[in-house]
C-alpha cells in the first residue's frame, strides 16, 4: 500500500510499513535457515582439510580458504539475522525465541569448528604473512587477516578457545536475550491524554511534550514501570561485568575498554583523549540547559526536562509520508545516488516502523550481509525526533549498502567510524529543513534541536562511557554492585555532566537499567561521541568545499572497513592522528550552541 494511500491514523503510527525478511532466504533459494545452515556445515566440513596447514599457506591456497569461509559467512548470516529480526518484531513469541535460539547454537558450534584458521593465521611467521599478503588475491580480505593478526598476544589456545566458545551460548549471549526480553516487555501505565498503558519507548517520547505535568507525569510513570525488574536487570548486569572482567584477565587486557578499543582499532590512549576532550567541555551542555532554563520560564531544569520541546506551540504529530518526503528531499539535496539508495529502504519494505507490543525498543540498522540489503528497525512515535532517527538509521543503510562491494570481510566499519555516515545523514537533514524555515521561531526550535542531537550524541555518551566505567572498575575492585550502587555510580556521572544547570531526580537513578549498550556492546557507547564529532568534521569539509566534495565521501562509504580509520577518514581530508582534531570537532558544537543562542534572541524568547 502506498502511503498516499494510507488513511492518516494509519499513516502517523506507519503501522503499514513492515519490512520484508523471506528475500533473505529466498535470496539465497532457500526455504529455511536450517537449509541455510546445512550448507554452511558442509562447507566447515571442507575447511577442516587445511587444519594444521594454514601458517604456511601461499596465497592462492589462502584465498582460496578465505573464499570458502565468505560463502559460509553470508550462509550463516541470512540464517541468523532471519530468526534475529523476527526476534525483534516480537520478543514475547516463544516460538520465534527458540528458533533464534537454535540458529545462534549450530551458529556457533561453526565457529566453533573453524577457529583454527584464525589462530593458526595469527602464529604465521612474519615474513611469511607478509608476503602473502602483497599477493593481490587477498585484497578482498587483506585488512581483516592483518588486523587478526594485531589481535594474536590476546588469543589463547585452542582448547581454551573452543571452550569458551562453547559456553558462550548458555553464558553471556543468554543473559543479553533475557535483558532483551524483560526490558521490550515493560510497560508504562501513563493517564488516558497522554496515552493510557504504553510501552516504554512509546512513554519516553512524551519527555518531549512542552508541557511541564506532562513531562513530570511521564518521568515518574516511567520510574515506576522500571522498579519491578531493577534486581534481575542488574544481577544481569553484574553476570555480564565479572563475565567480562574474566574473559579480560584470561587474555592480558589491560583494562575494561582496551578489548573494545581493539576491535575499533583505536589505541587506548587515542580514545581517552576523546574522552578527557569531551569531559573538559562539560561546560557546553550545562550552558545550554541553563539558558533552557530561561527559556521555559523555569529557575533549573530537572532531568527529565532536557529533551521538552523550546517551540512556541505545541509538538504537532508528523506522519510516515511527510517525514519519509522530508528525509528523501534531505538526501537528494546532497546526493542523488544517496537518495535513490533512501527510496529503496522506504519502498521496497527494507524498513519496519510501527510501535508494537513485544517489539524491541529504539532503533537500529542491520547489515546482515553484502549478498543482500540491510534491514532498518525503527519504533515510530510520530514526532520530529522519529524523522532525525529515520535519517540517522538510513545513514547507516546507505553506508552498508554502498560497502557491500567490500564482501563480507570488509563491509563493516569499526564502531568508531560506523555512526559517520548515520550523523552525516542526520545533519543534512536538518540543515535541509533549515534553509528551508523563515519563521524565527521555527529556526530556532529547530536549531535547538540540533544542538541537543548533539549534546545527547557527544557528552552524554562519554557520560554513560564514565558511568561504565565506573562500574566495571568498581565490579573488579569490591565486587557484586547493588542496584542501589548502580544508582549512585549513574547519578554521579550524569551530574558530572550536568552540572548545577539541571538537578538530577531521586526517580532518575534507576533510568540506567534498560539501556541495552551496556549489556550487549560494552564499551560501545563512546564510538557515538567519536562518530559525532567525525560527522561534523567531514560536514565542515562539505559546507567549504561543495558538490566537490560528494565524490570523495561516497568512496569513503565505499571502502567500508577495507581500510584503517585513519586511511578512511583521509580520504575525506580528516586528521585523526592531529592532538587537536577532536578539540575543533568540540568548537563546532560550541558555534552550533551560539547559533541556537541567537536564534532564540532573534525569536524573542530571551
Amino acid at each position: 500500500m502506498s502511503n498516499d494511500a494510507q488513511a492518516p491514523s494509519t499513516d502517523l503510527t506507519a503501522a503499514e510499513v513492515a519490512w520484508e525478511l523471506d528475500t533473505l532466504l529466498s535470496g539465497a533459494d532457500a526455504t529455511s535457515p536450517s537449509e541455510l545452515l546445512e550448507r554452511a556445515e558442509a562447507i566447515a566440513a571442507e575447511l577442516q582439510n587445511v587444519r594444521g596447514r594454514v601458517a604456511t599457506l601461499n596465497a592462492d591456497e589462502l584465498a582460496a580458504v578465505m573464499g570458502r569461509l565468505a560463502e559460509l559467512s553470508d550462509a550463516v548470516s541470512r540464517a541468523g539475522h532471519y530468526t534475529s529480526l523476527k526476534f525483534a518484531e516480537n520478543t514475547a513469541d516463544a516460538d520465534i525465541a527458540a528458533a533464534m535460539q537454535a540458529v545462534n547454537e549450530r551458529a556457533n558450534a561453526l565457529n566453533t569448528s573453524l577457529l583454527f584458521i584464525d589462530l593458526e593465521w595469527a602464529t604465521a611467521d612474519d615474513d611469511h604473512a607478509t608476503a602473502v599478503l602483497a599477493d593481490p588475491a587477498l585484497d578482498f580480505c587483506r585488512h581483516h587477516l592483518e588486523t587478526l593478526r594485531r589481535s594474536r598476544p590476546h588469543l589463547l589456545s585452542e582448547d581454551a578457545e573452543t571452550v569458551l566458545s562453547e559456553t558462550s551460548m548458555s553464558g553471556a549471549a543468554a543473559w543479553v536475550r533475557l535483558f532483551e526480553e524483560q526490558t521490550s516487555a515493560i510497560e508504562v501505565d501513563l493517564p488516558d491524554h497522554l496515552g493510557g498503558r504504553v510501552g516504554l519507548m512509546s512513554a519516553l517520547a512524551h519527555l518531549q511534550q512542552p508541557d511541564t505535568d506532562a513531562r513530570a507525569t511521564t518521568a515518574s510513570a516511567v520510574t515506576t514501570a522500571l522498579a519491578p525488574g531493577l534486581r534481575t536487570r542488574a544481577y544481569i548486569y553484574n553476570t555480564l561485568l565479572l563475565d567480562k572482567a574474566t574473559d579480560d584477565r584470561m587474555r592480558s587486557y589491560p583494562s575494561w575498554i582496551s578489548s573494545r578499543n581493539m576491535d575499533n582499532e583505536a589505541t587506548d590512549e587515542s580514545v581517552q583523549a576523546l574522552i578527557d576532550a569531551v569531559v573538559s567541555r562539560y561546560d557546553i551542555p550545562q550552558r545550554w540547559y541553563a539558558l533552557k532554563a530561561q527559556i521555559l520560564g523555569v529557575d533549573r531544569l530537572r532531568d527529565f526536562d532536557r529533551m521538552a520541546s523550546v517551540a512556541d506551540s505545541g509538538a504537532s504529530e508528523i506522519g510516515w509520508a511527510d517525514g519519509t518526503r522530508i528525509v528523501r528531499d534531505a538526501y537528494a539535496s546532497f546526493s542523488p545516488e544517496l537518495a535513490d539508495i533512501v527510496g529503496r529502504f522506504i519502498d521496497e519494505n527494507w524498513i519496519d516502523a510501527p510501535v508494537r507490543p513485544g517489539k524491541r525498543g529504539g532503533a537500529f540498522c542491520a547489515y546482515a550481509t553484502p549478498s543482500h540489503h540491510p534491514y532498518v528497525l525503527l519504533n515510530w512515535t510520530s514526532t520530529t525526533r522519529d524523522v532525525a532517527t529515520l535519517a540517522h538509521e538510513l545513514g547507516h543503510g546507505v553506508h552498508g549498502y554502498l560497502a557491500r562491494e567490500q564482501g563480507i570481510f570488509h563491509q563493516s566499519t569499526p564502531l568508531t567510524l560506523a555512526e559517520t555516515a548515520s550523523v552525516f545523514g542526520e545533519t543534512v537533514t536538518n540543515n535541509r529543513l533549515l534553509s528551508m524555515l523563515d519563521d524565527p521561531g521555527e529556526r530556532f526550535a529547530l536549531l535547538a534541536a540540533t544542538l541537543e542531537d548533539s549534546i545527547a550524541t557527544v557528552f552524554r555518551q562519554v557520560a554513560m562511557n564514565r558511568f561504565e566505567h565506573a562500574c566495571h572498575t568498581e565490579r573488579r575492585e569490591v565486587g557484586e554492585i547493588s542496584a542501589d550502587r548502580f544508582g549512585d555510580l549513574w547519578a554521579d556521572s550524569q551530574s558530572a555532566m550536568l552540572g548545577d544547570a539541571v538537578e538530577v531526580t531521586e526517580g532518575y537513578r534507576t533510568w540506567w537499567s534498560y539501556i541495552p549498550h551496556f549489556i550487549a556492546t560494552p564499551g560501545y557507547v563512546y564510538a557515538y561521541a567519536y562518530g559525532q564529532l567525525l560527522a561534523l568534521s567531514v560536514y565542515a569539509r562539505y559546507t567549504e568545499r561543495g558538490e566537490a566534495f560528494v565524490p570523495s565521501y561516497l568512496d569513503m562509504l565505499r571502502a567500508g572497513g577495507s581500510m584503517s580509520p585513519e586511511e578512511l577518514t583521509a580520504l575525506v581530508d580528516c586528521d585523526l592522528t592531529d592532538p587537536g582534531f577532536w578539540s575543533a570537532g568540540l568548537d563546532i558544537v560550541d558555534a552550533q550552541l551560539t547559533a541556537a543562542t541567537d536564534a532564540a534572541r532573534a525569536a524573542g524568547r530571551l
